[in-house]
This record gives C-alpha cells, sequence and structure tokens, in this order.
C-alpha cells in the first residue's frame, strides 16, 4: 500500500520528540511532527491541528495598537487590571453581544484566555480547601486539563454529547453533591465538537452553581460564531447565549484571538460577575491578605504571572470592541469564511467515507465554523490520526478533548483555496487504500 509519506520516517520523528503514543500527543507535538516532515521532504501538509486564525487581524486593532506604540506606552508599565478605555469598552460589548451586565471595574484584560482560565482556576481552587476538583463538560480544550495538572488541581469531567437538555441537571447533581467541586469549565460553541449550549442547559448550569456555591468558567473563545443565527448586530437579539443570565457567580472568558484574528498579541478580558467580585474570602485573606475575588484576581494572580498585559495590545482590544459595539466593525461577518470553509471540507471528507463524529446539536445539525470532528468507519482517534498523518494531513485524538467517541479534530482555520483540491485528492488514495484492507 503506497502513501504520501513513508511511515518510517513518521516514526522516526516520534521516537526523536519522545512522543511515546500518537493518542495522547499534544496539539503542539502533532505540530512538530508535521513541520519536522514537511522540513524534510518538502511536502505540505494540511494542517488540521492548530486553531490558528486563517484570516487577517483586524485592520482596527493593528492601527489603534501602533498609534498607541507611537504615543509611547511601550515605555510604561501597564495598569494591572486594565487600561480605563478597555475596560469600559469590554462593559460595553458585554451588553451589546450578550446582554449581560458587568460593570467596567469587573473586566480585566489577560495574556490570552488561557491566562484567564489559569488564573481563574488556580483562585477558585484556592477558595476552600474542600473543594480540589474542577469539573470540566467535555469535549473541551485539552490544555485546560494540563493547566489544573501544572497546579495540582483535581480532575472531572464527562461528555455533554451523552447529557443534553434535562438530563444534564441530574448529571451535574452527581458530581456537586460530592462537594468537592470548586468551578465548573466549558466553552459554547463547543472546542472541538461546535456543539452549542442553549438557554435551558445554561440555566441548568447557573441555577446550580447558586444553589451549590460553585463558580462558572465559561469560554467565550467562540463567542458569535454559532452561525445557524445572526449575532452580528449589536444591542438587538438574538445575543450570545450565556450563563451570566441565569447565576451571580460566573466569570467569562472573552478573547481577541478568534473572534478578531488577534491570536498573536495574546489579548483577551475575564468578566467577573458584579457579586462574584465583590465576594470577601477567609482563605485569600489569610493566604494574600486580600479579601475580595476580584482584587485577588488582578493584584495577587495576574500581578505575578506576569504584571500585566503588554500596554499596546489593551489599546488595540478597546478599539475593537468600540467599533463592534459601534456598528462600524462587522466582525462577525468577517469569521463566517471559517462556515464556508469548514462545510467544504465536510463535503469532500463524505465524499471519501469519513463521517462527522459529533454531528448533531440535540435535534439539529451542528453548526459549521472554527472546529469540527471527523472518523472513518471504526477506527479510533489514534488509528486514524496515525494513518493520516501517513496522507499529509494532521488533526488530533479526540480522546485528548476528554470525548468519549472514535475520531479526531480538526480545524478549517488555516485551509486555502489550493488546499481543497489536495485534500480531495489524499482522501480518495486514503480511502482506495482502506477500502482494500
Amino acid at each position: 500500500m503506497k502513501t504520501i509519506v513513508d511511515p518510517l520516517l513518521i516514526d522516526d520523528i516520534m521516537q526523536e520528540l519522545e512522543i511515546k503514543d500518537i493518542a495522547t500527543a499534544s496539539i503542539r507535538q502533532v505540530g512538530a511532527i508535521v513541520r519536522a516532515v514537511e522540513e524534510r521532504t518538502g511536502l505540505e501538509y494540511i494542517h488540521f491541528e492548530m486553531g490558528i486564525p486563517g484570516l487577517p487581524p483586524s485592520a482596527v486593532g493593528v492601527e489603534a495598537e501602533c498609534e498607541a506604540l507611537r504615543r509611547g506606552v511601550a515605555a510604561e508599565y501597564p495598569v494591572i487590571d486594565g487600561v480605563k478605555s478597555l475596560k469600559e469598552q469590554a462593559s460595553r460589548f458585554m451588553k451589546a453581544f450578550l446582554d449581560a451586565d458587568i460593570p467596567p471595574r469587573n473586566c480585566i484584560p489577560t495574556a490570552g484566555s488561557m491566562q484567564a482560565s489559569f488564573a481563574s482556576l488556580m483562585l477558585c481552587s484556592q477558595l476552600d480547601k474542600r473543594r480540589d476538583t474542577v469539573l470540566y463538560i467535555d469535549p473541551g480544550f485539552p490544555v485546560q486539563k494540563m493547566q489544573a495538572q501544572v497546579i495540582g488541581v483535581k480532575i472531572a469531567s464527562f461528555d455533554i454529547a451523552d447529557y443534553r437538555g434535562a438530563a444534564l441537571e441530574e448529571k451535574l447533581r452527581s458530581y456537586l453533591d460530592c462537594g468537592n467541586i470548586c468551578a465548573i469549565l466549558y466553552s459554547s460553541p463547543n472546542n472541538p465538537s461546535w456543539m452549542c449550549l442553549n438557554d435551558c442547559e445554561l440555566q441548568i448550569i447557573g441555577q446550580l452553581a447558586t444553589e451549590y456555591d460553585t463558580v462558572v468558567i465559561e469560554d467565550l473563545a467562540y463567542m458569535t460564531m454559532d452561525f445557524r443565527r445572526d449575532m452580528s448586530k449589536p444591542f438587538e437579539p438574538p445575543y450570545q447565549p450565556t450563563v451570566a443570565k441565569y447565576t451571580d457567580n460566573y466569570i467569562l472568558l472573552m478573547s481577541a484571538s478568534k473572534i478578531f484574528s488577534y491570536a498573536g498579541q495574546r489579548i483577551a478580558v475575564a468578566c467577573i460577575a458584579d457579586k462574584l467580585y465583590e465576594r470577601h474570602c477567609e482563605a485569600l485573606a489569610e493566604r494574600y491578605g486580600i479579601a475580595r475575588f476580584g482584587a485577588a484576581f488582578a493584584y495577587i494572580y495576574l500581578y505575578t504571572f506576569s504584571s500585566g498585559v503588554a500596554h499596546s495590545a489593551q489599546y488595540a482590544m478597546a478599539a475593537m470592541l468600540q467599533a463592534a459595539c459601534d456598528g462600524v466593525y462587522n466582525f462577525v461577518g468577517d469569521i463566517k469564511e471559517y462556515a464556508v470553509r469548514t462545510r467544504r471540507i465536510k463535503e469532500i471528507l463524505q465524499c471519501h467515507g469519513f463521517h462527522v463524529v459529533y454531528d448533531k446539536d440535540i435535534d439539529e445539525p451542528v453548526s459549521d465554523g472554527f472546529f469540527f470532528t471527523i472518523g472513518y468507519g471504526n477506527m479510533t482517534g489514534a488509528e486514524l490520526l496515525r494513518e493520516l498523518l501517513y496522507y499529509g494531513i494532521s488533526g488530533i485524538d479526540l480522546v485528548t478533548t476528554g470525548s468519549n467517541r472514535r475520531g479526531i479534530r480538526a480545524c478549517s482555520s488555516n485551509i486555502k483555496p489550493h488546499h481543497y483540491a489536495m485534500l480531495d485528492e489524499r482522501l480518495r488514495i486514503f480511502n482506495e487504500n482502506h477500502k482494500q484492507q
């Protein structure tokens, strides 16, 4: 059976990179394998593994950041909890696109949502010694579990595809009744399945968070990217569904990386519910001398992590948020390109015997967006990923996302026009070879 890449080369590179099992390889490790093959063979891979924005960065942000640099802000340390304009526009943006009321004071810039989730997990895990476990509503972003491992926090998780709608309440209670859950973390749209929690499910999460006094960390990295509904108009419904409607125990993570294609500047905003921000926590007072939840988030955790977020990037974020709220920058219209790419990729995959693993969002087809999931026959995710690497196609095993289904996660962001024909040909060869087995 002739493949596009020599399987022995993949084996050698994995050994060099000390990757023993492709099933547990991280996104960055898979990327390292692919880059090594490309360097040694000159072959161009179809990169499904990395969720890197494939659109130009927002011109609004670029110009605002350049102007800030020309003003000399690079010479000054930024205010830890954010420059005034960013805080004000972040608060306004939350109202415009989520219909959520969050005071500017509570909107705190972070070095990407990665830093925001890291700080949130660390903070929530130190509020009560009895609560030493984070509950992940999976499948999810693998690195957020790694963050818990780094800080020594225990992990619990379940695949939400099996517990949609009213079934979610009983499942969540089964964990919360144990008394050890300090936080619940999820994304919606979901990375990688692209399922989206509806208002009924968010209400269940919110009400239980209040009942059990547990913090919800809602990762809005892909907000407004459920393209089945037009959420592009500021201050007009439909809004991005959010748990903020149903509890005062939340931290919303809103990132510029995907919605504004501004990933390289590492800028996001953690938006904390007012009651949670003001909560006085005895454990924090004893440990740090600061009792308020929100103050500790900024002046303890973010201060020790990075002493603030790049000054110029804050001004870029403020400008992008303001332009979106003013209705002069339709960022949703820009990022709809991902849905166009994903739809076309799925058509090619299905023509060659592949299927969408998470194909339903309760009773309707899952939205086309940034991520999607694919399977082939009865192959495990590890088997499929390894085989696809032999044909110049990458991805990550769904096992690493907490999924209980067989397949891989794929991303459409790096697909260029010439890749469609390339993908079609490589999958044709793949399918012909595997139908013969």
